[in-house]
């Protein structure tokens, strides 16, 4: 077995590690949108784009979920991690989950098949890209990057590809022939790339890279941001448009109120989030107007 094969694996093997000995089930509640729970009271699935791997994902978020569900009136939400960005973007586009919380280029896709935004995850301000690379790569500048190899979650991420993607492009670099694009699968493989020296930079968005500091802070010392991109708009919380409208509105207000409570901010704290935001489908027209330059000037987004 050669050095790079053996790198491989080990790295598989780390990765394992992070998500734990065993996946978790793509779904936490019931299988169709709604059913009844152990107490009669309908249950509506929300699910939460991959930030993070299923287990780690679901420790984050679960208690969001107990935290509304403890105010709800007469339903339940039920969490429900996807393994990856593909396996997401396949449940809201079949319109399965009541909730979603998708990033806004998903959240653009999610609005052709009847889910509006109810919500923003986060500050604005918060959502960038960045490129996180070895303390002892020599990296300086942008353009040090042609020839090698970058990482990102996944081709539809957008403040960990394509806005990163863009900031190499608006720096000289053609995305589609100076470098190798590495799409693969999650934020922290994208950061872990990098860490095993697979990938020269790897791209990331400042919420995944904060809890992998906290969980993992051997390996994050040997990392460090280089280059971060300007800001844009943050993730959504959406419901599909056969909800009832009580049910969305007890969702909605509950998020909002979460910063004004001990509890709430405490549950936020553990998402690495700030606070929810009011927000509609008007505040992600920059974002319309985003990709559409980036495909102009760089490449497709849409999966085919």
């Amino acid at each position: 077995m050669n050095r790079r094969e053996i790198i491989i694996v080990v790295l598989a093997l780390m990765l394992a590690g992070l998500a734990g000995c065993s996946r978790e089930p793509e779904s936490r509640g019931p299988q169709v949108g709604t059913g009844p729970s152990s107490s009669g009271a309908p249950v509506y699935r929300f699910a939460v784009h991959p930030l993070h791997n299923p287990a780690k994902l679901l420790r984050a978020y679960q208690p969001l979920v107990d935290s509304v569900n403890s105010r709800l009136q007469g339903v339940r939400l039920s969490l429900e991690a996807s393994r990856d960005y593909a396996s997401f973007e396949e449940k809201y586009l079949a319109r399965k989950p009541d909730f979603i919380l998708p990033n806004p280029w998903q959240t653009l896709q999610a609005e052709k098949v009847g889910y509006r935004v109810i919500a923003m995850a986060g500050e604005p301000q918060d959502f960038t890209g960045i490129f996180v690379v070895r303390r002892d790569s020599g990296l300086k500048l942008p353009a040090d990057l042609k020839g090698k190899a970058v990482s990102y979650p996944s081709s539809t991420a957008l403040a960990a590809c394509i806005m990163p993607q863009y900031f190499l492009h608006s720096h000289g670099i053609n995305i589609n022939a100076d470098i190798q694009n590495r799409y693969v699968g999650s934020q922290e493989s994208s950061i872990m790339n990098v860490y095993l020296k697979l990938t020269a930079a790897g791209a990331t968005w400042p919420t995944p890279w904060r809890a992998f500091q906290k969980e993992h802070p051997k390996e994050a010392a040997e990392l460090e941001v280089i280059w971060e991109t300007e800001p844009l708009v943050n993730n959504s919380v959406m419901v599909r448009d056969d909800v009832p409208a009580p049910v969305a509105e007890q969702v909605r207000a509950l998020l909002l109120g979460l910063e004004a409570t001990p509890d709430g901010k405490s549950v936020l704290a553990g998402m690495e989030t700030a606070r929810f935001l009011p927000a509609s489908d008007r505040d992600y027209e920059v974002v319309r107007q985003y990709v559409s330059r980036f495909e102009k000037e760089v490449r497709a987004v849409e999966r085919k």
